[in-house]
């Protein structure tokens, strides 16, 4: 790891680790069942670790993923343990290491752009910015997808909150949306954070609000996934199993000795 990442877990820092790749999927599956296809421009904003940059970077075209993250490291630590270098010399992701919602650092508009629990951590002054740089940036038929903790109260602090998470009322969220210029509509899409999804685009553009037709699906997915883990871990503590791993290595150091 890098000196500033030492001692950090570069999956835990954006959020439970064992969700890590059920969020990715979560979010690939709703932007491309958004129409979301190679040839577009991806911003995704706090892209950490890149949990859901790397499947984005794969897929689209390269120089067609862009990504803010304040935390360099992270980024760093996602390419090295979870993209590759060869990755990203071939998909030539672009980053920014920004604090402070700069979208148009890029000097690029956007079919996609993505905040996936970063509103839920952000004060009111942080989101306002960042809506109105979005709608700077965002394509005329561009879509802005970000989720927030829904609340009967909004969170009036100036600072950034986390781990820990802020919430804010569905009208508030809104509101902030049409001072900014852009209209704003929630939708149901299953989040294992239980955050609330909305769909952001120019007044004068028609979206359809995405239809979750496989939450029970995700749902169940999670399920097995945890069930997985619990048996692969009762299992790995099995007597026989342990016995059956022992002699294995044993023969494999036998083999090793006799073809050295």
């Amino acid at each position: 790891m890098t000196t500033a990442s030492k001692g950090k877990d570069y999956r835990a820092h954006v959020g439970p680790p064992e969700r890590y790749d059920l969020m990715a999927a979560i979010q690939f599956n709703l932007l491309t069942g958004l129409a979301l296809r190679e040839d577009h421009y991806l911003l995704d904003i706090g892209c950490g670790s890149l949990r859901a940059g790397r499947l984005f970077i794969p897929y689209l075209l390269p120089g067609h993923y862009f990504g803010i993250e304040p935390e360099e490291w992270a980024v760093q630590e996602g390419i090295r343990n979870e993209l590759g270098e060869d990755a990203v010399r071939i998909k030539r992701p672009t980053f920014s290491y920004d604090s402070n919602f700069t979208l148009s650092v890029f000097g690029q508009t956007f079919d996609f752009i993505m905040a996936q629990s970063i509103f839920s951590h952000a004060y009111q002054s942080q989101i306002r910015r960042c809506l109105s740089q979005a709608k700077a940036v965002l394509k005329p038929a561009g879509v802005f997808i970000a989720t927030y903790l829904a609340g009967n109260e909004n969170y009036t602090g100036d600072e950034w909150v986390y781990p820990g998470c802020v919430k804010y009322t569905p009208d508030f969220m809104i509101g902030l949306a049409a001072e900014a210029g852009l209209a704003c509509q929630p939708f149901d899409w299953y989040h294992p954070g239980d955050q609330t999804w909305l769909l952001l685009h120019h007044p004068d553009y028609q979206v359809a609000v995405p239809s979750q037709t496989f939450d029970e699906r995700i749902l169940d997915l999670e399920q097995r996934l945890q069930l997985c883990r619990e048996h692969v871990d009762r299992l790995e503590h099995h007597p026989y199993v342990r016995v059956g791993l022992a002699i294995f290595r044993s023969g494999r150091r036998f083999l090793r000795r006799r073809n050295a």
